[in-house]
């Protein structure tokens, strides 16, 4: 089928990867833990909006091109690091809510708007995501398919929904365990202090990674 070859061990290597914990997974459970469901959730979308880019990049070659560039991986790597820092800071330097947001409100619905775009931020500027692209895809792509692109495309879109659904578990799991904390204002401040100390230790972790 447009020359994708070993469907079932694609789908089968994708759910794997998904159940074992990330980058992605880390910040998604601590958006979820911080700042309840709806943010886990909206993180989850953002992130696999990011995986969308990185499934057209690779459909169209813009990833290799940028995984053979050194200075492209160097430039990717310190901006995604630094993002990660500083959200990390902003949780840590946050000051506590006495109370959430209405949901639906427009303050509410700007917080989220924010949390899709930074979990989609997150995930774009990872150059390892970029390397995982274009590495395991062209695995299950026959390189004399007439359309390889439709091949890589379909592809991701897999691996999209997949990623989705069980990140929208994960967030909805890790939020629905830590609802009571909202009520618990000094609580959530310390959570929020914690996370933002692991997505401080996620941005050392990236800046540190080599190819």
């Amino acid at each position: 089928m447009l020359g994708i070859t070993d469907l079932p061990f694609f789908v089968g290597a994708v759910f794997l990867l998904n159940i074992t914990p990330g980058p992605d997974t880390a910040y998604i459970v601590g958006r979820s833990v911080a700042q309840g469901r709806a943010a886990g959730v909206m993180s989850a979308l953002g992130v696999s909006a990011g995986c969308c880019v990185h499934a057209l990049a690779t459909a169209f070659g813009l990833t290799a091109l940028l995984a053979a560039s050194p200075t492209a991986f160097t430039v990717i790597k310190f901006a995604g690091a630094a993002y990660l820092v500083w959200l990390g800071l902003r949780l840590i330097w946050r000051r506590p809510e006495g109370s959430a947001d209405a949901a639906g409100t427009p303050s509410a619905r700007r917080g989220l708007r924010a949390l899709f775009m930074q979990g989609f931020l997150t995930n774009v500027l990872n150059p390892k995501v970029v390397l995982f692209f274009v590495s395991f895809f062209p695995q299950f792509v026959d390189p004399h398919a007439p359309r390889q692109a439709l091949a890589f495309l379909l592809l991701g879109a897999i691996m999209v929904l997949m990623s989705t659904l069980w990140n929208t578990l994960v967030a909805w799991l890790a939020g629905t365990l830590t609802r009571r904390v909202g009520q618990a204002p000094r609580l959530k401040c310390w959570l929020d202090r914690l996370v933002g100390t692991a997505f401080i230790g996620l941005g050392a972790r990236l800046a540190l990674a080599q190819r």
